[in-house]
């Protein structure tokens, strides 16, 4: 059994801690929030997340929050033209496994904390969190911001974006702004009109830009994301306040059903989107990286929230192995690099599809819809995401 420290009471942070914990080993998570929630934001769990949560006995608990919409379509920005690219409700088991759900982030947070809680109720430190670190031959000593010091057998930096952990060990690392700023929100589906309560995910590409909407609670709330291109706002933060105002001058050539649903959000926010490129290395000596402290990604695989998943699950395992801490973490990195980077680099392709200028004519729009998102095209581009199994998972 390990004396594990973990930076970071996130999704990741949590998941870790869950599955560590349900193997005998003894956790402390040290979270810098005083408040243990997260922004109310939409997260999508493909097959490859959601067989993780449902193996660490989670699938009740989340069935009362998640949304599993039906599927997926793309739509055109102008005209609204649509087409169905593929079903996420029952194909999703059947070529899978495990379901897709859409979730409120918040939501799910409160599941894993309070499995965490359950399975350990001390497990958690909040409104502390991490200055730093200091590690010997056989111990790590992590550096609390109220200036305490606990010592452990080995430090998880879950630690986000912005990662102190990472920091320490590879420095800042360039963030490059991609000259894209995304707004958020949510909108209570009862405002909305019939037509629009629909419970499917929906892509709207244009040019310049792309809309990602989707169910989440049970399909009471629709969450909604607009990327454009703009360079005036560098800022990277999830819970930067903006308007509808501004939202709508930013999508104002956009169809009449993406301006009714910015109408109806209370508050949109807005955040910059850096892309940084993949780490060649997650871990030292006793020290690791999990989620985005370790491969922080643009949204537009749809898999930030499962990458942290798998990497909570594939360390756990790598642990369970009589060796030394250091070469559990080289396994982990080994059957982790290659991965990771190839959705930080999808996620990033991505974006010239969305945003391809053949959009902005509608016949070669609906021309080059059809010719991207054909049905072997996007099985190529997605089901290596979701074939991934990070239980079974060769390390």
């Amino acid at each position: 059994m390990a004396d594990i420290l973990i930076a970071g009471a996130g999704l990741g942070g949590l998941t870790a801690a869950l599955a560590l914990i349900q193997r005998g080993h003894r956790v402390r998570v040290f979270e810098q929030a005083s408040e243990l929630r997260e922004v109310g934001a939409g997260v999508q769990l493909g097959a490859n997340g959601t067989r993780i949560l449902i193996a660490l006995g989670l699938e009740s608990a989340l069935q009362q929050v998640v949304c599993a919409a039906t599927s997926k379509e793309m739509r055109l920005g102008t005209t609204g033209q649509s087409w169905r690219t593929f079903d996420l409700g029952e194909t999703s088991v059947e070529r899978f496994g495990a379901p897709y759900w859409m979730v409120h982030r918040g939501d799910f947070h409160k599941v894993l904390l309070d499995a965490v809680r359950a399975a350990s109720p001390d497990a958690i430190t909040a409104g502390n969190g991490c200055a730093g670190f200091e590690q010997s031959a056989d111990r790590v000593t992590l550096h609390l911001a109220n200036g305490e010091r606990v010592t452990g057998d080995l430090l998880i930096g879950a630690d986000g974006v912005h990662s102190r952990i990472r920091q320490q060990m590879f420095g800042q690392g360039a963030a490059k702004f991609t000259g894209l700023m995304a707004w958020r929100g949510l909108v209570p589906m009862e405002r909305l009109p019939p037509h629009q309560r629909r419970l499917v995910g929906a892509n709207w590409m244009g040019v310049g830009g792309h809309v990602v909407t989707y169910p989440l609670r049970r399909g009471e709330l629709l969450n909604f994301v607009g990327v454009i291109e703009r360079d005036d706002w560098r800022v990277e933060s999830w819970n930067e306040p903006g308007s509808r105002e501004e939202c709508l001058h930013d999508l104002a050539n956009w169809h009449e059903d993406v301006k009714t649903i910015i109408r109806n959000i209370d508050t949109p926010y807005k955040w910059a989107l850096l892309g940084r490129e993949p780490l060649d290395h997650y871990a030292q000596g006793r020290v690791c990286l999990m989620g985005d402290a370790a491969h922080p990604t643009l949204p537009f695989l749809a898999q930030g929230a499962n990458m942290a998943l798998e990497d909570a699950v594939v360390i756990a395992r790598c642990l369970d192995a009589p060796e030394t801490i250091e070469a559990a973490f080289h396994r982990y990195e080994n059957a982790r690099l290659d991965r990771t980077a190839a959705i930080v680099r999808g996620s990033s392709d991505n974006t010239k599809r969305f945003h391809n200028p053949a959009l902005g004519d509608p016949a070669g729009a609906a021309a080059y819809v059809e010719r991207e998102f054909l049905p072997e095209k996007v099985k190529q581009r997605y089901d290596w995401l979701y074939e991934y199994n990070a239980l079974t998972v060769p390390l």
